[in-house]
């Protein structure tokens, strides 16, 4: 093949992949100060009260995703490989249960466990729609690209957006069905009454007949629990940590991670673990943008996350009783984790 005839062949290649790719921004990814200030409202009301806390979604900027990326390969963190593997050994049955399906997925990150799905969908001869849906435009776009590549036949829609945005902002599938997917067990990080409130969004997005596939991780032993959110390596204390970091460069900020230490723990009577940064000695933190002044006692403490961990069962009942009927539900041999398919009644 000449030089002229290979660019030709890539430039073909790009310019289908450009058809295929629709990319829709409904959060804007060049907020104003102002707005960003604004933004920062649930950070002076979560430092304001008694316990302090922080939302996790302050966990993430590039330094915290590339951590995050990092756990998820930590022999401790179960989590991952765990999902990945009920994915790898099920998503053929899920295929079939569900038929010609487009494919939501919430919080789609690098697309990495979505792929099982769409190879699945893809060997059976289904055609492929996709709607991931990220915060992140860069990541979505990069990975959608990706798939675009290993997928001749995929067409991706991608909603740079909240979830809740986006759930809105759905519009009729073109195929015979649809299936809504929030794997990653990221319920568990919501609060019971955070919890029930996505739900209700989740039915009021979809048709009746439409699926909704769900990842929870289970209650199992706690020294198992705590060795996950407790790594030999101390990773997961630097993604911990690094949320002080984010503050301080979003909302020019002059938290000392050093005078702050990881502390992760299993709650047995909530059935949660819970993520907390420690402060080291009475000190006092100024968050600028914000007009933003914090004292902390010697010993006082930041809920930087939970996550909940479930009952197979009873959340199975919990989604019968909002009309989500569960058709399957698949697990590990430890039965560490679960994967639950739903339809809407």
């Amino acid at each position: 093949m000449s030089l002229s005839q290979a660019a030709s062949g890539k430039s073909a290649t790009q310019s289908t992949i450009a058809q295929r790719l629709q990319v829709e921004y409904l959060v804007n990814p060049n907020q104003s100060s102002e707005i960003a200030s604004a933004t920062g409202n649930d950070v002076i009301q979560g430092l304001n009260q008694t316990p302090k806390t922080i939302p996790a979604k302050y966990f993430y900027d590039d330094q915290g995703s590339l951590l995050f990326e990092q756990i998820c390969e930590l022999p401790e963190y179960y989590l991952t490989r765990t999902e990945t593997a009920i994915l790898q050994q099920y998503a053929h049955e899920i295929a079939n249960l569900t038929g010609h399906c487009e494919l939501v997925e919430l919080g789609s990150g690098s697309s990495t466990k979505t792929r099982i799905l769409l190879d699945a969908y893809n060997q059976l001869g289904y055609p492929l729609y996709y709607i991931p849906v990220d915060v992140s435009g860069g990541i979505l776009e990069s990975s959608a690209k990706d798939l675009l590549v290993k997928y001749p036949s995929l067409q991706v829609h991608g909603l740079v957006s909240t979830y809740e945005l986006a759930l809105q902002r759905l519009t009729p599938t073109q195929l015979p069905s649809r299936m809504i997917c929030f794997i990653g067990s990221t319920l568990g990080n919501l609060q019971p009454e955070e919890c029930d409130d996505f739900l209700s969004k989740i039915t009021a997005a979809m048709e009746p007949g439409e699926y909704f596939l769900l990842g929870i991780d289970l209650q199992k032993p706690k020294h198992i629990l705590e060795a996950a959110y407790n790594d030999s390596q101390g990773v997961t204390a630097a993604f911990n940590l690094n949320m002080l970091q984010h503050l301080n460069q979003r909302f020019q900020g002059n938290f000392d991670s050093n005078q702050f230490e990881h502390q992760a723990f299993y709650n047995e009577s909530q059935h949660q673990v819970e993520m907390h940064l420690r402060s080291l000695k009475a000190q006092t933190v100024q968050l600028q943008a914000l007009n933003l002044t914090i004292a902390f006692e010697d010993g006082e403490t930041i809920l930087t996350e939970i996550s909940r961990k479930f009952n197979l069962k009873t959340i199975q009942q919990e989604l019968q009783t909002r009309g989500l009927k569960p058709l399957k539900a698949w697990t590990d041999a430890n039965q560490w984790f679960g994967l639950l398919l739903c339809q809407l009644q």
